[in-house]
């Protein structure tokens, strides 16, 4: 592992670049993997409520509108963070990666707040089939965008200190691909898990 590590040092920069962004597409995929069976696992167990209550009763589309509209929000400063990284501005990168930071963050306190509420009735991932699926698959998404929110603060201090020097830059752009990622997944959790619930 330490000889492979070292000869990729030893590359030049075009083709360690390449390998770092096969690396994480491969990251990728095996997430979307993960997310599928997730998805497929939630499918097979959203009518096993075991007579507890089901997505009728425990979800409120304003709340989760209002989820949604934080996180597509997010999507969307986070390209206007792109556009001022091709621009070569570094304040507007810095400022539109906090504002991305800030939505992302709002998202994660709703959805922790629609877990605190749920429970608080005694709807908790123990209670039926259908709550262990929920809590699994959108927990595991909010597990991610925390970890997108740690990899945001990180690219805000690395873009301060370095500038949008070329490792950077990839690097950022690799978040990109991340958070747009967990945005389609939102979506998909949205349409499969709330929607026909709320309609």
């Amino acid at each position: 592992m330490r000889l492979a590590t070292g000869a990729a040092s030893l590359l030049p920069e075009p083709e360690a670049y390449e390998q770092r962004a096969l690396g994480f597409w491969l990251y990728l995929m095996s997430d979307a993997i993960i997310f599928a069976l997730l998805f497929a696992t939630y499918l097979v167990m959203v009518d096993n409520t075991a007579g507890g209550p089901g997505g009728q009763s425990l979800f409120h589309l304003a709340h989760t509108f209002g989820e949604t509209l934080l996180l597509l929000t997010s999507s969307l400063t986070f390209g206007l963070a792109s556009l001022a990284l091709d621009a070569g501005s570094r304040s507007k990168v810095i400022a539109w990666l906090a504002v991305t930071f800030l939505f992302g963050l709002g998202f994660l306190a709703m959805e922790l707040f629609e877990f605190r509420d749920m429970l608080a009735v005694g709807a908790g991932p123990q209670r039926s089939g259908f709550l262990s699926a929920f809590f699994t698959l959108v927990g595991t998404h909010g597990l991610h965008v925390s970890a997108g929110l740690l990899f945001i603060l990180v690219m805000i201090c690395q873009v301060a200190v370095k500038g949008l020097a070329a490792p950077v830059a990839s690097r950022l752009l690799r978040l990109g691909f991340f958070w747009h990622f967990l945005d389609i997944v939102w979506i998909g959790i949205f349409s499969v898990v709330y929607l026909p619930a709320l309609l």
